[in-house]
């Protein structure tokens, strides 16, 4: 398993894992920092996106890296 390097997942790597448009990947985080009561500006963490989507987390870090 690689090391793991970051703990939040961004716009991008949303777009890259899902091959989604950046619109529609602000709207999954936001719709992640909602399902979390998060601010608006809080990061969405590697597991609250695995969570979300049902990836493992092994496979998401392999897109962050």
């Amino acid at each position: 398993m690689p090391i793991q390097k970051r703990m939040v997942v961004h716009v991008k790597d949303v777009m890259t894992i899902s091959g989604i448009s950046k619109r529609s990947a602000q709207r999954w985080l936001a719709h992640i920092r909602r399902l979390h009561n998060k601010p608006v500006t809080a990061f969405v963490t590697v597991e609250e996106f695995c969570a979300f989507t049902g990836l493992k987390r092994e496979q998401v870090i392999e897109y962050l890296y």
